[in-house]
């Protein structure tokens, strides 16, 4: 279908000639907008700990340290996101990021969640730039649009967790729009529409690794789209957009293998995903049963509706369904994620609530005073359920959200300072799973248990070498101090390997966390009993302080050295 095929639009489908006027996409972009940040707001100064390895990267890159988790470390990319890294470093340069604090609010939690802020203001931006093509008001589809994404947690808590997800959403939002515009105006094989296709798509490559499955956004719409005729001319734009996309996507990928010797990114490496299967596709139902199965059923009623009418609309739904279904599929296929809340599905809910709010919009602008009624009440039988999943959802996570930043910064980087102190280590070094905010603050040079920043156990993990991955540590890397908790003492094996008993003494050891130091950095008993004694006092109520409080701040700055209650 191309947007010559369909007849001749109504006078309902779009606004009368002249009477949109700039500034009316204003108030209800900032109105969606709010709704989104008062809910982001339920989840106070909470940044996740992964965010924290970019936040490290973009102080070290712009401090001239190079792409490196610490100063003096090996260089190595693991960050998988270097679109949002050039972001915070770019606020880093103007003074915006990691200096200090704005109006009171450390600028760390400040900067990533204002421009979280403003990605969602683009996102109902691109909305009110689609709707304005094909309804009369469509002020109010953009803010039952912002309205729809604010009722989502899993949107919600990923774009204001510090992470790339709004960036990412931004992306995929305004190539949806583009494509549905270009199908609409009958443009889709322009060589401008190409280009400007080609390079979003390699934003998104660049935001996030999946984002590569939008490279498929655009010829697979051609296809559907293109009259026999036009194939020459198809082939050509095809290709165009495909340059547009690779040139600064493999300029980079160049400057990756350069740089650091790898292909891929390191937490590519370290997670080593497995070729998809069709079981994995199945993975889409875990969408449907988070957004409601009821809901989902009145929505795809309501763009079938649409799309067999042969409107404008189906026109542009079918520019819309596109991006989404690659969505779909790229949430399917990756790795389970043990973040919760569905980290991997925020572009689904972009998209899926833009074709969901186009499409009951359409119905209930088109039909009988009966039939609005009727959908009405199917649509508020249907969100009932959804209602109170994400209430639920939404609750649960604001009590115990995954991985605090500060709690890692407190634990790990302060706290762990604090021992190397008591030692008179100079030149530490600290084995853990978790380093983002530990590499803000801490003077040990880390070493990633997870293999996000270490390489050689990067390549352990994706080969699944666990016994080369103890080797390596006891062997190779002989940590000044090692901290591990339940599921990867479990995992590793390392809690039980032999050489932990033979070459560290025991700090504390509980249920689900464990800390050693090695035996060689202690002069002698009344150390070690200085060293237990602060773990088992000063330590552990910065623990239980964090636990306690896992929306909290963490001071006005994050610096190497700091020390607990300092």
């Amino acid at each position: 279908m191309t947007a010559t095929t369909v007849p001749e639009q109504r006078a309902a489908d779009v606004p009368p000639a002249g009477r949109a006027r700039r500034g009316r996409w204003v108030a209800p972009v900032a109105g969606g907008t709010a709704l989104i940040a008062a809910h982001g707001a339920l989840y106070g100064n909470w940044l996740v700990d992964d965010a924290a390895i970019t936040f490290a990267y973009a102080r070290t890159i712009t401090d001239g340290a190079g792409a490196v988790l610490q100063p003096g470390a090996e260089p190595a990319e693991a960050y998988s996101n270097p679109a949002w890294l050039a972001l915070l470093a770019l606020g880093r340069l103007v003074g915006l990021f990691d200096r200090g604090s704005i109006f009171g609010v450390p600028d760390y939690v400040l900067f990533p969640k204002a421009l979280a802020v403003l990605c969602c203001a683009g996102v109902l931006l691109a909305c009110h730039t689609a709707a304005r093509r094909v309804f009369r008001r469509p002020g109010l589809v953009t803010v039952a649009f912002g309205a729809v994404l604010a009722a989502v947690p899993s949107f919600v808590i990923w774009v204001f967790s510090g992470l790339e997800n709004p960036l990412y959403a931004l992306v995929t939002c305004w190539l949806a729009v583009v494509l549905s515009g270009a199908v609409l105006d009958d443009r889709l094989l322009s060589g401008r529409v190409a280009v400007l296709v080609g390079a979003l798509v390699a934003v998104a490559a660049l935001t996030r690794p999946d984002g590569l499955v939008y490279a498929g956004a655009y010829p697979l719409l051609v296809l559907l789209t293109a009259r026999r005729a036009g194939l020459a001319a198809a082939a050509r734009s095809v290709a165009l957009s495909t340059a547009a996309f690779l040139v600064p996507f493999g300029a980079y990928v160049l400057w990756r293998r350069v740089e650091f010797g790898r292909w891929l990114a390191l937490p590519a490496a370290a997670k080593s995903q497995d070729p998809p299967d069709l079981a994995q596709f199945t993975r889409v139902g875990e969408l449907v049963q988070y957004a409601g199965a009821l809901a989902v059923l009145v929505v795809a009623a309501c763009a079938g509706m649409a799309l067999a009418r042969g409107s404008r609309l189906g026109s542009a739904l079918v520019a819309l369904l596109v991006p989404l279904g690659l969505s779909s599929v790229a949430f399917a296929v990756l790795a389970h994620d043990w973040m919760g809340e569905l980290r991997f599905a925020t572009p689904v809910w972009v998209l899926g609530a833009l074709v969901a709010v186009f499409a009951v919009a359409r119905v209930l602008g088109r039909g009988t005073a009966r039939r609005r009624a009727v959908l009405s009440v199917l649509l508020a039988v249907a969100l009932l359920p959804s209602a109170a999943r994400f209430t639920a959802a939404a609750r649960e996570f604001r009590a115990a959200p995954t991985v605090p930043m500060c709690l890692v910064v407190e634990m790990y980087g302060r706290g762990f300072n604090g021992l190397a102190d008591i030692l008179g280590v100079e030149r530490g070094s600290l084995l853990l799973p978790d380093v983002g905010g530990a590499a803000l603050t801490s003077r040990l040079a880390l070493v990633d248990l997870a293999g996000l920043a270490e390489p050689r156990l990067a390549d352990l993990w994706g080969a699944r070498d666990v016994a080369g991955l103890r080797d390596y540590v006891f062997d190779r890397v002989k940590p000044t101090f090692i901290h591990s908790h339940e599921g990867w003492s479990q995992t590793t094996g390392i809690a039980d390997d032999p050489r932990m008993a033979a070459d560290y003494y025991v700090l504390s050891a509980g249920r689900t966390a464990q800390d050693w130091v090695r035996r060689d950095a202690v002069a002698d008993g009344a150390r070690l009993a200085e060293l237990r004694d602060y773990v088992r006092t000063e330590l552990a109520a910065a623990t239980r302080a964090g636990l306690d409080a896992p929306r909290s701040r963490c001071g006005p700055t994050l610096r190497p050295g700091q020390r607990l209650g300092r």
